[in-house]
């Protein structure tokens, strides 16, 4: 069994996992499945309590795809809820990427 049968395996015992689904979602990333991967990232951040760090991979994966307006949004959305959750270092880790996509992919 695979790493990521193993993680699918365990999220049939506990769907609603976030360590779980977000672990999924970085194993899809790796296979190359980034369509996959974003739609669970995606339902991650749409939670009551969003799932910080998922903000950060959707926004590295749509960056990687060329698609910086999406990718800016989601460092947005990501950086104001890490700072209400108290997460600083997340918040400054989205921030740095962030400014680094300056203005790439401006028309």
């Amino acid at each position: 069994m695979n790493r990521r049968e193993k993680i699918e395996a365990m999220l049939a015992e506990d769907p609603k996992d976030t360590f779980l689904r977000y672990s999924l979602a970085m194993e899809l990333r790796s296979e190359g499945n980034t369509l996959e991967s974003l739609e669970i990232l995606d339902a991650l951040v749409r939670e009551s309590t969003p799932c910080v760090p998922a903000f950060f991979m959707a926004a590295q994966q749509l960056s990687d795809q060329g698609r910086i307006e999406e990718a800016r949004n989601y460092l947005r959305e990501g950086i104001e809820e890490a700072r209400k959750q108290g997460d600083s270092h997340a918040a400054a880790e989205m921030s740095e990427l962030l400014a680094s996509l300056g203005d790439f992919g401006e028309i």
